[in-house]
């Protein structure tokens, strides 16, 4: 079984598997490259996306600067948003669902290490070999989530639709559709209603107004 099978299975792999390397060094290269453009250069940075990652949805936005570890193990859908400073450490699959937005310095990371030190250090692989291993989880979020400032999403979770996530939230745990969820670790706090609609705040709506559905 090759490496990159070994990640998607969820069992211990190397890092420092040279296929792996090729895949991962791409994938910064082409980082590096985007966060080098500036916005004004938007068919450049289109192009760069289609040969970073695995799927970019129409109307999608990144601020930049952008880091993705393997790039080709991301799939995003449809206007996404993502600000300054996106990190994404897709070892494992990654899945960003439609009219999903990051706020400043958002960090995704899939991969886990041991806790033991010595076993962080190194074991011995599937071939007898002593190397250093860890393995990976998947991150699903889901569609017209709004992930604030600062937060950290860790491997093996999903976030359901409509969510909010508070700036600064740790999220290493399962979040239920359309609930508010803040903190270290990040917890639901409260079911998102009809009670949060702009209609309720005439202060701030002005002369704006709500879309009819």
């Amino acid at each position: 079984m090759r490496e990159e099978e070994r990640i998607m299975k969820g069992v211990l792999f190397s890092p420092s598997d040279p296929e792996l390397k090729i895949i991962k060094r791409r994938a910064h290269n082409l980082s590096q490259r985007y966060s080098q453009t500036f916005e004004e250069q938007t068919e450049e940075r289109n192009q760069i996306l289609q040969q970073l990652l695995g799927q970019i949805g129409e109307g999608g936005f990144m601020q930049g600067p952008i880091f993705f570890h393997y790039g080709v193990h991301t799939r995003i859908g449809e206007s996404f948003f993502g600000n300054y400073n996106l990190t994404i450490q897709d070892d494992a699959q990654v899945t960003i669902g439609d009219y999903t937005s990051f706020g400043p310095n958002v960090t995704i990371v899939t991969p886990i290490h041991p806790m033991i030190a010595s076993e962080r250090r190194q074991m011995v692989d599937q071939n007898g070999d002593v190397k250093s291993l860890c393995y990976a989880k998947p991150v699903t979020i889901g569609n017209d989530v709004w992930i604030s400032a600062n937060v950290t999403v860790c491997g093996g979770v999903t976030i359901g639709d409509g969510c909010v996530i508070g700036a600064g939230s740790v999220v290493n745990r399962d979040i239920p559709p359309h609930s508010f969820a803040a903190g270290v670790p990040c917890k639901v706090i409260r079911k998102i209603t009809d009670a949060d609609s702009m209609r309720n705040y005439p202060d701030v709506l002005a002369d704006c107004r709500v879309l009819e559905e």
